[in-house]
């Protein structure tokens, strides 16, 4: 493992000390916007063969780092895989997205749920982890960025497990939760289990700091929300480790739609809360104090904007932060498939020239 991190702002910026500028990555800077990406994912033949490959999956992890100057690398992995290595029957269906074959709908699949053996079944994914890292390193210990593990959460897994895949109402599991509460306790209880599991092999592995994606966190009413996603959340961070080969691990936890929820959300032991672009920046800030980092929140779609016009909004961003410590820039969810990859490269030029700036106090 590396013994000396050329480039540390963004572990600096998620534990709130002071950085010299405002580091950035993206969710899913790794993915179809990149036409190596695509070409990497055609040798691999199908997504699941590109994922459970490390050889795949540090190949293409590091495929935006030639390209942008970005601050972290990310795990290219899928909330999936913990759902499929319980046996759920993962595929991927071009235009359809991720469908299981044997949802959980029954008390009794709702039984048979256990806690996968990490090191048996996703071994595939430690092993990208130990080799991603060996490659940010240089012959003489010198790594380029840290790397990012990643989880989905307790109640997102669970959408899909109940599901069967992708839904527009979560109509299935909202069902499940409102008429048995037990049975939807007890899969996010075995979830929670799972991904603290989970995240920690990765952070033994390697990464230098941890995300929970809570993606569909936003579809629940509130009361609701703090029940049966953030309250399985908080149990995840707790059995976290928070340090590995004497440095901190910094956890992230990300709710779309999760602006309402923001001071609880903060509470759960997390060092940075991520934000979709429906919350000010300033006021969040005001808000959580120095609790936690924030991280976010540019909407996607600014990026099909002019490079002035991406240009403008990425200091919108940064203003509304102000020049204060914790602040990791990303945009309010992942980058869409379609985005220019020029316009990337003018948004990452942006963000490290400006927060420069707002910290020397030249602007």
């Amino acid at each position: 493992m590396a013994q000396t991190l050329l480039n540390d702002t963004f572990l600096r910026a998620l534990l709130r000390q002071p950085t010299d500028y405002t580091p950035i990555w993206l969710m899913r800077q790794a993915g179809r916007y990149l036409p190596e990406y695509n070409a990497t994912r055609s040798r691999a033949g199908s997504f699941l063969g590109l994922a459970k490959n490390p050889d795949y999956a540090t190949e293409v992890t590091l495929q935006p780092l030639e390209r942008y100057p970005l601050d972290a690398a990310i795990l290219f992995s899928d909330i999936l895989t913990i759902p499929d290595a319980m046996g759920l029957g993962l595929s991927f269906q071009a235009g359809e997205g991720p469908k299981f074959a044997h949802p959980v709908r029954t008390e009794a699949d709702v039984a048979r749920l256990a806690v996968p053996d990490i090191d048996a079944t996703l071994g595939y994914v430690t092993d990208a982890v130990r080799a991603i890292r060996r490659a940010l390193t240089d012959g003489e210990g010198r790594q380029r960025v840290p790397l990012i593990g990643f989880s989905g959460s307790p109640w997102t897994l669970a959408c899909y497990m109940v599901e069967g895949g992708g839904s527009d109402d979560f109509r299935t599991v909202k069902s499940m939760l409102y008429a048995r509460p037990d049975l939807m306790e007890r899969i996010l209880e075995v979830n929670a289990q799972a991904v603290a599991a989970y995240l920690n092999a990765q952070i033994e592995a390697g990464a230098q700091a941890v995300m929970i994606f809570d993606t569909w966190g936003g579809a629940l009413a509130d009361g609701i929300y703090q029940r049966f996603s953030l309250a399985y959340i908080a149990r995840v961070v707790a059995a976290l480790k928070r340090e590995h080969d004497g440095a901190r691990v910094p956890v992230i936890t990300f709710t779309k739609g999760g602006g309402l929820w923001l001071d609880e959300i903060a509470n759960t032991g997390v060092d940075a809360v991520g934000l979709d672009w429906t919350v000010n920046l300033g006021r969040a800030r005001e808000r959580v104090g120095d609790r936690v980092a924030l991280q976010g929140n540019l909407d996607p779609n600014v990026l099909f904007a002019s490079p002035a016009a991406i240009r403008e909004q990425a200091r919108s961003v940064l203003n509304s932060y102000g020049a204060h410590p914790g602040h990791v820039f990303n945009l309010g969810h992942g980058i869409s498939q379609f985005t220019p990859p020029e316009s990337v490269a003018e948004l990452v030029d942006e963000v490290h020239r400006h927060s420069r700036a707002l910290r020397a106090g030249s602007v």
